[in-house]
């Protein structure tokens, strides 16, 4: 007989450039399952395949399936997506190609701005305007559509975005000129602007209608496989993604709204270190995040992890902004799969090209020949070869040693273990910009926040970012190598929703806001309701984007149920003075302020997995921890020391240990440096006190 799906069972899996995590939780028993594999390009499915036969997980046995993955963010990046076209107002065709006239590095002579997705010869217009107030000023001319429909049939058009001027205050000609476009194009991707955005600012909603459109059909093909690979494998379970928010939504709706899941993997790595957080009791920490390609950092704040309306994609310089709510998260392109070269300048550099899964690191025995970060710390001894993955991949000190010899070395005229080290130092370096980036550049000081660091990687070089930014404690999760996937297990279902609404603070209606807001949260509960899933309960939270007059950007206040209870405006005002300080170092409370827009988070609020408490012991860890010593390279004591490795599953609450020291589990090692202190809590992490940076 068939076996019946099991409503306690919830499946994750995350997909990233070099590894594919596999999850599985047993709501029920408590029992969870991981799995780890190489990433496959060619065919991404086969690698979620291969982490459930690592796991030892059943599709058929699910009644969730939960899904990160990378392929939104690297299309776009890559330039890998449809050939896509733009419709727009009479007039507004090179709103997308002039954007706001950022020029960050005023002096460069060779400075290029940002690179539209859409060449202009495909930016084509369509007659009509709708004022700022909604009105119509020049009706919609459906001849303009049909005569720029037949351009993209003559084109070949695979993907159409449609952006119409202030259509976020009145959607009704993008919705019908969308209707044309849908009847005329049938098989060619079309998102409109309203759909995603109801916010002001026509070259944002502009670039995040066409990322959509350009990233679609990749990513409409994409999860249509999986779909498929579930139903063959027996799964008849709910299938949800893992929104930029950290929130989960259906299939459906992500396949349509592909834009939303650009931070997919990340942002579930940060709703797990926020699940962590709230159980240690601790309010502020860094989430950091480095596996084989990339490293990430979001960041917890009075134990909220905070996220933004707005990002932008590809690096300040060059970057499309996205306009939709995401996790706060800054990303440098230094990951394990790293590759280390020599410019013809003479000097180091570290990445961004990454070896990735194919071929992967020279050490991997795949046919790379570059050295890559993960190389080094092979050299170094921080990585065992005989114990890579639990000692199911072998790696390939010769070959290591080999790449890092003739590319780096023998160009710089030092020795193999001075280049790796140097590699490492580099590397530390570049991943604490990301760090500083949601700390320190938000107003906030990173010395007093802890690390939480996972990812494959995270734990190798946790300490050093730690002691270069002056942070003092460090905690390591369990599995830390599969942390995103189960970060996943901790995410609800979430819409955010958002409208324009500008007013002055000293007009302010607060029935005027409560409506607005209660037509917010309405359509959160509808898509809640249509996505089939049943929360446990629903949880709405309600925010505002201010600014004092005269100001051009604002910031987002978090409203709670006190300031409309007492209906307040020196509250709200007191509450957005205090938010301008904490982002800016300074405030204006006896300036006028506004606001600009209204914020409405619906959350389906799913039942969460236990924190399992491991056993107690001593404070020396046990016999059947301690895994012998290997020579293992430290820059703080000037040379390779015999270390003591120990195994992280047998280690027990209580037991401690000074650095330096490597402990080592199925996906990770965490490297504990000269001067540094470690404990193992109630729950198994890692709990390091970072010694002070004596380099």
């Amino acid at each position: 007989m068939k076996p019946q799906p099991s409503t306690h069972t919830r499946l994750a899996s995350d997909i990233g450039g070099t590894f594919t995590d596999v999850a599985a939780l047993d709501e029920k028993s408590g029992r969870l399952l991981l799995g780890k594999a190489l990433s496959t390009p060619s065919r991404l499915v086969e690698g979620i395949a291969a982490g459930m036969g690592k796991a030892g997980a059943r599709y058929a046995d699910a009644g969730a399936f939960l899904h990160g993955s990378t392929i939104a963010i690297n299309t776009l990046l890559e330039r890998t997506g449809a050939k896509t076209a733009l419709l727009t107002t009479e007039g507004f065709r090179d709103v997308y190609e002039i954007g706001r006239i950022n020029r960050p590095d005023a002096y460069n002579l060779y400075f290029r701005k940002h690179v539209p997705l859409v060449e202009r010869a495909l930016r084509l217009e369509v007659r009509e305007r709708i004022t700022a107030d909604g009105e119509v000023h020049i009706p919609l001319d459906e001849a303009s559509v049909h005569a720029a429909c037949d351009r993209f049939e003559a084109e070949g058009v695979d993907a159409v975005a449609i952006m119409l001027l202030h259509c976020y205050v009145n959607p009704a000609h993008e919705a019908r000129v969308k209707e044309i476009v849908r009847e005329r194009c049938p098989s060619a991707f079309v998102t409109a602007s309203h759909e995603l955005s109801q916010e002001y600012r026509e070259f944002e909603r502009c670039s995040t209608a066409v990322a959509n459109a350009y990233i679609g059909p990749v990513v409409s093909e994409y999860l249509s496989g999986i779909d498929a690979h579930l139903k063959q494998s027996g799964f008849r379970g709910s299938f949800l993604l893992v929104q930029s928010t950290g929130g989960l939504y259906e299939a459906r709706q992500a396949q349509m709204q592909c834009v939303r899941m650009l931070e997919s993997g990340p942002a579930a790595g940060v709703i797990g270190a926020q699940a962590l957080c709230r159980a240690l009791g601790l309010e502020d920490a860094v989430a950091f995040d480095m596996g084989g390609t990339t490293a990430k950092a979001g960041v917890i704040h009075k134990g909220e992890a905070l996220t933004t309306g707005a990002a932008l994609i590809g690096g300040y310089n060059q970057a499309l902004p996205v306009q939709i709510a995401m996790m706060d998260i800054f990303e440098v392109g230094t990951g394990g799969g790293s590759i280390a070269a020599v410019d013809a300048s003479g000097a180091l550099r570290v990445g961004p090209q990454s070896a990735g899964a194919e071929p992967g690191p020279a050490c991997y025995g795949r046919g790379g020949t570059r050295p890559t970060v993960t190389d080094a710390n092979l050299l170094l001894g921080r990585l065992g070869a005989d114990r890579f993955l639990g000692g199911e991949m072998k790696l390939d000190s010769a070959a290591a040693e080999r790449a890092l010899r003739e590319h780096v070395a023998e160009p710089l005229g030092i020795d193999t273990v001075r280049a790796a080290e140097g590699i490492l130092r580099i590397a530390a370096t570049a991943m604490s910009y990301a760090v500083k980036a949601v700390s320190t550049e938000r107003g906030l000081d990173a010395a007093a926040f802890a690390l939480v660091a996972y990812g494959g990687a995270g734990p190798l070089h946790a300490s050093a970012i730690a002691r270069e930014i002056g942070m003092q404690r460090v905690i390591v999760p369990r599995a830390p190598g599969h942390f995103c996937a189960f970060g996943m297990l901790f995410s609800d279902m979430r819409y955010d929703l958002v409208r324009t609404w500008f007013t002055r603070l000293s007009d302010v209606s607060f029935e005027a806001i409560e409506r607005v807001y209660a037509e917010l949260i309405e359509e959160g509960k509808k898509a809640l309701a249509s996505s089939g899933i049943e929360p446990a309960r629903i949880a709405v939270a309600r925010a505002a984007d201010m600014r004092y007059v005269g100001q051009e950007h604002p910031v987002t206040v978090q409203l709670p149920p006190e300031v409309f209870r007492r209906r307040s405006r020196d509250a709200l005002k007191r509450r957005f003075d205090e938010e301008h300080l904490q982002r800016y170092g300074t405030c204006a409370p006896e300036e006028a302020a506004e606001i600009v827009s209204l914020r409405a988070t619906v959350t389906g609020v799913m039942k969460k997995p236990r924190l399992e408490r491991v056993a107690r012991g001593s404070r020396t860890p046990p016999h059947s921890a301690q895994r012998g010593r290997r020579r293992a390279y430290f820059a703080e004591a000037g040379k390779a020391v015999p270390t003591p490795t120990y195994a992280r599953d047998e280690l027990r609450a209580g037991n401690r240990m000074e650095g330096p020291a490597l402990v080592e589990e199925h996906a990770s090692t965490t490297v504990v440096l000269p001067g540094d202190r470690l404990s193992v809590d109630e729950y198994g992490n890692l709990v390091i006190e970072v010694g002070r940076r004596t380099r």
